[in-house]
């Protein structure tokens, strides 16, 4: 007798109408700002001689990961600001679910790749031109899109399989995964199981895939005779490894723990840094610190 869920309520940001003006205006300016950056350095890579790299191939993949990631959440949440509250149904919280999870799994493989083509470029730099081919960086890209989206189809495939009759209020500002797996009105163990040992993997592999690589890059470079070759090593690496570490740090906070701990206001905040301001940041790390991007 119990009756299905169809749609839900997204709680957003519940402040002052000043507050509220506030960070519509800075959520706003920072879409923009994304959208701009992450565009330019696509055009960049795509027409400047320069960039034909593999290092830029893999950010203009980055950039165009950027944009949808964040298009995903932030479009309904601006216009929430103005006809509150902010209504999604069921199709369409399952639809931003996953494509958000499938977009945050692909980019951890992406970094996995960078850091690839990074350990290649500095450990093996004779063999580098016929390694890391044109045809490889296609392959890597492709795995990483796939991959993201497959796990994202099976994490999905569970969570939406769940009965939601019950409470229908989701204490976030976008259909995320804990807040939606604790409305679910049956025995939810099978599926937070599932979604808990698929994030340990994708976040997981990568990142020690990550943290491999530049442990042989680290002992290589400080095997250079030389200091400015050191220096330049490290200023290709530098980068990658700040938006490594931000990226991480966040999803793996959000993501690899058991679902059992429910959603609190701290994960309201650290959801804003990692799918609304981080987007806008890497442009930034990677023009900032690199010297080939600035010129």
């Amino acid at each position: 007798n119990q009756t299905a869920t169809k749609e839900f309520i997204l709680l957003g940001f519940s402040y002052s109408l000043q507050v509220q003006t506030f960070l519509y205006l800075l959520f706003l300016l920072t879409y923009i700002l994304t959208l701009t950056e992450n565009t330019i350095i696509i055009f960049l890579v795509r027409r400047n001689q320069h960039l034909q790299k593999p290092m830029y191939y893999f950010l203009g993949h980055l950039s165009f990961l950027e944009i949808c990631y964040i298009s995903t959440t932030l479009p309904k949440l601006l216009l929430g600001f103005w006809s509150p509250p902010i209504l999604i149904s069921f199709s369409s919280c399952m639809t931003q679910l996953f494509f958000f999870i499938s977009l945050m799994c692909t980019e951890c493989l992406l970094l996995a790749s960078m850091a690839y083509d990074r350990y290649l470029a500095i450990c093996h730099p004779l063999h580098y031109s016929t390694t890391m081919t044109h045809r490889l960086c296609c392959q890597l890209a492709f795995l990483s899109w796939a991959g993201g989206f497959s796990i994202s189809l099976l994490k999905i495939s569970f969570i939406s399989s769940l009965p939601f009759c019950g409470p229908k209020t989701i204490n976030h500002f976008f259909c995320d995964i804990s807040p939606v797996l604790n409305l679910a009105c049956s025995d939810r163990t099978l599926a937070e199981l599932v979604d808990f040992a698929l994030a340990l993997l994708i976040l997981l592999i990568p990142l020690l895939m990550i943290i491999f690589s530049y442990s042989c890059i680290l002992s290589t470079v400080f095997l250079m005779p030389s200091a400015q070759g050191r220096k330049k090593a490290f200023s290709t690496c530098i980068s990658h490894v700040t938006v490594v570490m931000v990226f991480f740090s966040a999803t793996l906070f959000m993501y690899a723990r058991p679902r059992r701990i429910h959603p609190f206001n701290l994960n309201k905040m650290v959801s804003v840094f990692y799918a609304v301001f981080t987007p806008a940041l890497n442009p930034l790390i990677y023009c900032l610190r690199n010297k080939e991007v600035k010129e």
